[in-house]
């Protein structure tokens, strides 16, 4: 059965199909229409060892947003799922990623208590036709239906390509480290004896 998560969802604005599996090889084929966004979802997926399939449809003619968040949605809703009770988690997960001038720091806890620290530093307002501002909707809405508490914070940086980027590969890393199997964890990570 494997940790897995599968989510469909259905909108008046967009229709999502994804499925995600945490003992992957970070295998992935992601289409939302929106190619920055697949690209960095393509890293996410690579650097968290985690098998990916999104397809997306949404009414990007209007604005990227609904699809944008709509996808966090999903993907917060699948880890949810896949993760499961918990139970051999390590729980906390962290990643200092650099790319070239770059260095982002990721830190995050499965806790089920969901909250965002967002710092990326941006200087810029938008790669190509992207809003960067949908950067945060997207992790804000991950991180609500997935119950991960997460801080990403940009050390330093010029370049705003490199900086989203190192974002994304860096929580990737971050969950992987997080949602590792430990057999020293009895039960759950926590002496309240739940997440």
């Amino acid at each position: 059965m494997g940790r897995k998560g599968e989510v469909t969802r259905k909108t008046k604005e967009t229709r999502i199909i994804l499925r995600l599996d945490l003992d992957g090889f970070g295998e992935h084929s992601i289409s939302t229409g929106i190619p920055f966004f697949d690209h960095m979802l393509s890293l996410f997926a690579m650097h968290g060892f985690f098998d990916l399939h999104i397809e997306a449809e949404g009414d990007i003619g209007v604005d990227f947003h609904h699809t944008v968040e709509d996808v966090g949605i999903c993907l917060g809703d699948g880890f949810k799922e896949a993760i499961g009770d918990g139970k051999g988690l390590r729980r906390y997960g962290m990643a200092i990623i650099p790319m070239d001038e770059t260095l982002v720091s990721v830190a995050l806890d499965l806790s089920m208590r969901p909250y965002l620290v967002y710092h990326p530093g941006l200087k810029k307002r938008k790669i190509g036709l992207f809003d960067l501002d949908l950067i945060e909707e997207f992790y804000r809405a991950f991180v609500n239906h997935s119950g991960i508490t997460l801080h990403i914070n940009t050390l330093y940086g010029r370049n705003t390509h490199h900086i989203i980027e190192a974002i994304f590969k860096g929580v990737g890393r971050a969950l992987d480290m997080a949602s590792s199997l430990d057999q020293r964890v009895r039960g759950v990570m926590s002496t309240k004896g739940r997440l």
